[in-house]
């Protein structure tokens, strides 16, 4: 068995991203775990998404094998990487020579920093990542629950960003620990990415919250949610959830997903209250 691995850059062209998404779908069905995700395939598509991907093709019949996805989410030199072998091809080295294509394609590329993701029972992944020089780090699960028209809050408006700087870095830094120029950087990033868009949170007219919301086919994402530590419990992180429903579903999104620590049992019981459920777990791993 001959394998020959190629690197290509984001934006992948059609026809490779239907071999990748094809490969995804039958591990799928056969692990299921859901690999497409993790591997950021929907976003190998975009000129905005910096990455790249590890392709593994067996010679002799010309097919695609095993990928690994390298993704710099915010831009800032810092990749998450996951990787997949199709199942009849497991256990036969190609998930070593993806590894170590990606890592190439990370120095070349000048990455400050890695992350590797592992799906939560996925076969081999937390065995295979450890025996690559990996530690685990941390846990998210992935919540998702179905787009759908909500009848808003009275008392919380929530309105897209028009340059409420000063008030977003403060929640930011309050809720997130965020310095003041990373709040600058996850500003612009959720106000100039394509999909993204970037709402704030008013209560008696004061700026109290914030979520940026981030479509993706028919799924639309949840992420940078905060409330101010001096509003919670008022109800505020509840009406941006039910928010982020109804705006998905009038863009005709049809699911509501969103990532959080597992540890982090205050959100989590937020999150599950408005209605999402647990879809799958993360593990990430970083370099030993």
């Amino acid at each position: 068995m001959n394998i020959s691995v190629m690197t290509v850059s984001f934006p992948l062209d059609g026809e490779t991203l239907k071999e990748v998404a094809l490969l995804c779908e039958e591990a799928t069905v056969h692990d299921y775990r859901v690999y497409e995700t993790a591997l950021g395939v929907p976003m190998a598509g975009s000129f905005e998404t910096k990455g790249f991907m590890v392709l593994a093709y067996e010679d002799d019949k010309d097919v695609l094998v095993g990928v690994a996805s390298a993704v710099d989410l915010m831009g800032l030199h810092t990749y998450e990487w996951s990787l997949v072998v199709t199942p009849t091809y497991r256990q036969k080295g190609i998930g070593t020579t993806l590894v170590e294509a990606l890592q190439a394609g990370l120095q070349e590329r000048g990455a400050e920093g890695q992350l590797a993701v592992v799906i939560d029972g996925s076969p081999f992944g937390h065995t295979f990542i450890e025996n690559k020089g990996f530690i685990y780090s941390f846990s998210e699960a992935t919540l998702e629950t179905r787009a759908e028209s909500v009848k808003l809050s009275k008392d919380v408006e929530i309105t897209p960003y028009a340059g409420e700087q000063a008030e977003l870095i403060a929640i930011y830094s309050e809720a997130f620990g965020d310095l003041p120029e990373e709040s600058e950087e996850l500003i612009a990033f959720n106000t100039s990415t394509n999909g993204r868009k970037l709402w704030l949170a008013r209560k008696d007219g004061e700026v109290v919250g914030t979520v940026t919301t981030a479509q993706e086919n028919e799924i639309q994402w949840v992420t940078a949610l905060a409330v101010h530590p001096n509003c919670e419990g008022q109800g505020i992180g509840t009406a941006m959830l039910s928010f982020s429903k109804d705006y998905a579903s009038k863009i005709g999104a049809k699911f509501v997903m969103l990532d959080v620590e597992i540890d982090n049992g205050k959100a989590l019981s937020v999150y599950e209250k408005a209605g999402f459920m647990k879809a799958q777990q993360i593990d990430y791993y970083v370099k030993h």
